[in-house]
């Protein structure tokens, strides 16, 4: 029972945390998610202590909870995305996804080497400045009311390319650091899989969405169709770790599927509750896994300037080339958005701790570099988002969009 209610006060602690870090960088004219990052670090281990170490490890129930949460706020951003509109921009997408794979990757290893690691570490290393984190970009786009525009569609499918070409990365490396030779019927098979996954149910799941819809009213319970698409939103999470994706993208791909229904606006409404309950719970967990004390000396912060500094110039130059077809603005908005790293560089620099790639404070240099990053792009994608002028081919698509499905905006 006292272990019970430890856990409620540390839920406690943590929501209110969120809370009053959101309210001062809205306060501040910056996005919600920058003040529930800071907040994090606030009550984490490096300064109050309120949240331990042992406590956010995989497993635990904050670790949970913070999975559930990152995982409903993709649903809800798939909900707002239609296939047809991630189509449209299909080219740039794939462009931004790549470009913004391989330049980090490789600047990322160039670094480490010349820091003293061997090629093979170096890979290792250079593999935490890949993956964007789709989570923090997505929360940042849903506050400023921006899914709608080209960039953000852009962004959200360079994100799930994006997924797809880190998760191949780290195999990789992973068998090169293991002494072991690099599979390539696995990871081929690895790759045919996931794109089948994607095909299957972001093409064959939206058509029937589209067409049979009314199976959602079926059951007895107003709440019916709510409760059958979390259910679809969970499982096909479940099941895009299956194919080496992240949970996330199995999430999105159920939004997109339920964004095709015509209870799609209800939906939106819905889950608008559930995710102010528990989306704070992932962004300030996430600030809280940055340890200050392995980043006490100066050395160590002249590594983390130049670490953050390489991973937010690759980034943003890898999308930025890959959207120019967008414009120099678009170009620039789809760059930083980009380049948040997030949760997927702390799970890379968790498993080059484990397999003895990465020292104390290497590791405590890539996960800060990971949250910095998170830190940095909101207040400057939104800025450059408000300034952006109004994107005319957003509404057009959406209400041709909402066409095709055979039902009006709105209904």
């Amino acid at each position: 029972m006292h272990h019970a209610s430890d856990i409620l006060l540390t839920l406690f602690i943590i929501f209110i945390a969120a809370q009053v870090g959101a309210e001062i960088a809205q306060r501040m004219k910056l996005p919600g998610v920058v003040g529930e990052i800071a907040a994090g670090c606030v009550i984490g281990p490096s300064v109050l202590g309120w949240i331990q170490p042992d406590q956010m490890l995989p497993g635990t129930p904050l670790d949970a909870l913070a999975e559930i949460g990152v995982v409903l706020l993709l649903f809800s951003v798939g909900l707002e995305t239609r296939l047809a509109d991630l189509k449209k921009v299909g080219t740039s997408a794939f462009l931004v996804g790549v470009l913004g794979v391989i330049l980090p990757f490789g600047l990322g290893a160039l670094w480490a080497h010349g820091s003293g690691y061997d090629w093979i570490k170096s890979l290792f290393v250079a593999a935490a400045f890949v993956a964007t984190s789709a989570g923090i970009t997505a929360r940042v786009l849903q506050e400023l009311g921006v899914l709608k525009r080209t960039e953000s569609r852009v962004i959200l499918g360079a994100a799930v390319i994006d997924d797809i070409l880190a998760m191949l990365l780290l195999g990789v490396v992973s068998s090169l650091q293991g002494g072991g030779e690099i599979n390539i019927k696995s990871l081929l098979l690895t790759l045919v899989g996931a794109i089948g996954f994607l095909a299957i149910f972001g093409w064959a799941g939206t058509q029937v969405a589209r067409r049979r819809s009314s199976w959602l009213d079926k059951p007895m319970s107003p709440h019916s169709p709510l409760a059958l698409v979390l259910a679809l939103c969970l499982g096909l999470a479940f099941l895009s770790t299956k194919f080496g994706l992240a949970a996330i993208i199995g999430a999105f791909l159920a939004g997109m599927i339920a964004s095709e229904t015509r209870q799609r606006e209800s939906l939106e409404h819905q889950t608008m509750p559930i995710l102010a309950l528990l989306t704070p719970f992932f962004f300030v967990i996430t600030g809280a896994k940055i340890s200050l004390d392995a980043l006490a000396s100066n050395e160590a912060l002249l590594m983390l300037l130049v670490v953050t500094v390489i991973a937010i110039v690759s980034k943003l130059a890898g999308g930025f080339l890959g959207a120019l077809m967008l414009g120099r603005r678009g170009a620039t908005i789809v760059g930083f958005g980009m380049v948040p790293r997030g949760e997927v560089g702390v799970v890379i620099a968790s498993l080059g701790l484990t397999a003895g790639v990465f020292s104390e404070r290497m590791y405590a240099i890539i996960v800060a570099m990971s949250l910095l990053t998170a830190m940095i792009t909101p207040p400057v994608l939104a800025l450059l988002l408000r300034r952006a002028p109004d994107d005319p081919g957003a509404v057009a698509s959406d209400v041709s969009a909402e066409s095709e499905s055979g039902h009006e905006p709105g209904h």
